[in-house]
């Protein structure tokens, strides 16, 4: 009886995919709802978060600033939940999806990651499921798979007291004052090998479009990071078109 009871306790756990997503980049504007490969950049990640298991709901997390009515609309358009909020203020956001979906934790996804696999999203997934007494599981606390293919989850608890402390940019980029305190936060890092993170297939810029755009072309139709690495490891031309890019900083939003 104790057995079955901890089961049926471990199914109730919920996890959503909660993707962020608004047109205000300064590099590359409104480049969320760019077409790649014939699809709007925001359908890859929405339908990749929809194929992984373990996710039990997605949701879009955009700002109510009115150049975001666009996002909010083609979301909505995919029948996925829409949470509008602060512009700025993205921690906020993700507390407040989390209280207008309730769930135990979240997978946090960012709309400029086209090439996301669900398979890695899964993994995550089921690695707290399987760990969770952790607050904080993702691929990037060391980081060994291309920029782009990230994938972070967070307990709802742990938002809810970052969001009671945090200030700066911890309030911008929602996940770093989670990692960057890890004796207050317990963290757990996935990796993968041969590392992979020397390459880039995330959209800011416009020549990270022009990456993708090969990248997706050469891919033709397989998914998953293993042939992403595949691909560009043997076409050293479509890695030098972005090669140039400088990730910002954490202070750079």
């Amino acid at each position: 009886m104790m057995a079955r009871g901890y089961s049926e306790e471990r199914q109730q756990v919920r996890i959503n995919a909660v993707v962020q997503a608004r047109t205000g980049s300064t590099r590359l504007p409104g480049k969320v709802l760019r077409e790649l490969g014939g699809r709007p950049v925001l359908d890859r990640v929405v339908d990749a978060a929809r194929a992984a298991h373990g996710v039990d709901d997605v949701l879009v997390a955009t700002s109510t600033a009115a150049a975001d009515d666009a996002v909010a609309e083609h979301a909505s358009g995919l029948g996925v939940g829409v949470v509008r909020g602060s512009e700025d203020d993205v921690l906020s956001r993700f507390v407040q999806a989390a209280g207008e979906h309730p769930c135990d934790a979240v997978v946090r996804l960012t709309a400029d990651c086209p090439l996301l696999d669900p398979e890695l999203v899964g993994l995550v997934a089921a690695t707290w499921r399987s760990a969770p007494e952790h607050d904080y599981v993702a691929t990037t606390l060391v980081r060994t798979l291309p920029r782009g293919l990230d994938v972070e989850l967070a307990t709802v608890p742990a938002l809810r007291a970052l969001d009671a402390t945090a200030t700066g940019y911890d309030r911008v980029h929602v996940t770093s004052g989670l990692y960057g305190d890890p004796e207050r936060f317990r963290c757990l890092g996935l990796v993968v090998a041969p590392a992979a993170d020397d390459l880039r297939v995330t959209l800011d810029t416009p020549d990270d479009l022009h990456a993708l755009q090969g990248l997706v072309e050469a891919l033709d139709g397989r998914t998953g990071w293993r042939s992403v690495v595949s691909v560009l490891r043997s076409r050293p031309d479509l890695v030098e078109r972005n090669a140039h890019v400088r990730q910002k900083s954490l202070a750079e939003g």
